[in-house]
């Protein structure tokens, strides 16, 4: 009876400490899941053979894909990421936006760490220097941040328009995990006329990307961005980058996407991690919440498993972000979100839609 009354104790205690969870984590933990690990957990407990439980929060494992902890002692160097492929042929050329005074402090941490694994990198600057950076042959200041974009994408249209399928830019205090951007981009065909980023919806009629948070143009998308200006369709109008680059976007009649994961998650983020997870307490919204294009979110609902950008990350940051990507693991848990299997939630949009 003593027995007994042990196992419901423990049990009871076990699902008051998931339901903990549920709320603390997860909106979207299953209690079927809840009660199946207590009942395994009394099972256990009966048979005094202690096993390691594994819950999955409401979520389906890919039960093709664990995540090691430690490296296969039989490759050599840094850690390799699985990709599936369809995204191993996307083409990415991925420029940064600097200046002379950044490079040292920004631009040399961005190129130690994410930038490597972009197919070509290029570091956009006003001056040409032995970094290497692209002179752009424009001033420094946040009046000249859209003459700098002009005329980067112009640079790239002329010398590396056949290099890459998609072209992102970033600033150099943006961390990028490039895989997941990869990822993304290969559900996309680059000759129609798509951009995508962190939507923005003021000012623009059908919103405009985060600068900060980075945006990727397609092939089509470039070269009607540079017609634009060609043509005249397009002028300097405004020296807010972001918003004038949308405003060109819109009049060439390039498609913003939906950049939300299945669970409607943002992956691209205007400012660092700490700014979007941690639950906040009733207050006016921040002006990023306010522009947001859809219903924001705050707390660990906010960001995607598959995030691609976080903004205003400083170099040590960069490093921190680029350990926590790469190369912290749990051991022995297996990674329990996979979006390429069908259990979607259906969301109204009525742009390009990441499935």
């Amino acid at each position: 009876m003593r027995q007994l009354w042990s196992h419901l104790i423990f049990s009871i205690g076990l699902l008051s400490g998931f339901l903990s969870l549920q709320f603390l984590f997860d909106p979207d933990i299953s209690t079927e899941h809840v009660f199946s690990v207590v009942q395994s957990a009394s099972q256990q407990g009966a048979t005094h053979t202690p096993q390691h439980v594994q819950p999955s929060y409401g979520l389906r494992s890919n039960p093709k894909r664990t995540e090691a902890c430690f490296p296969d002692p039989s490759s050599k160097g840094e850690n390799k990421t699985t990709e599936s492929n369809s995204s191993q042929t996307v083409r990415i050329l991925c420029w940064i936006m600097t200046g002379p005074s950044n490079l040292e402090s920004r631009t040399r941490h961005i190129r130690d760490t994410w930038a490597k694994r972009c197919d070509v990198t290029l570091y956009m600057s006003s001056v040409k220097s032995e970094f290497p950076t692209v002179g752009l042959d424009v001033g420094e200041g946040r009046e000249n941040l859209y003459w700098k974009t002009i005329r980067a994408f112009q640079y790239i249209y002329k010398n590396h328009m056949d290099d890459a399928d998609w072209f992102l830019k970033a600033d150099d205090d943006t961390f990028v995990v490039v895989e997941n951007l990869r990822y993304l981009l290969s559900k996309f065909d680059t000759e129609k006329p798509l951009y995508m980023g962190r939507r923005f919806r003021p000012f623009i009629s059908q919103g405009y990307m985060s600068g900060g948070a980075g945006y990727a143009l397609s092939k089509e998308a470039l070269r009607r961005f540079v017609k634009g200006f060609d043509s005249g369709e397009c002028t300097h109008f405004s020296v807010i980058e972001d918003l004038a680059l949308g405003k060109c976007m819109e009049t060439m009649k390039v498609e913003p996407v939906d950049t939300r994961d299945d669970r409607g998650r943002q992956t691209f983020h205007a400012f660092p991690p700490d700014h979007h997870l941690g639950r906040q307490f009733l207050r006016p919204k921040p002006w990023f919440l306010v522009y947001d294009t859809y219903q924001p979110v705050e707390g660990p609902g906010c960001c995607s498993d598959l995030a691609v950008s976080f903004h205003y990350i400083n170099a040590i940051n960069l490093y921190v972000l680029d350990y926590l990507t790469y190369h912290l693991r749990p051991y022995g848990y297996k990674y329990r979100y996979n979006p390429d299997e069908k259990n979607t939630i259906n969301f109204t949009s009525t742009t390009t839609k990441f499935p």
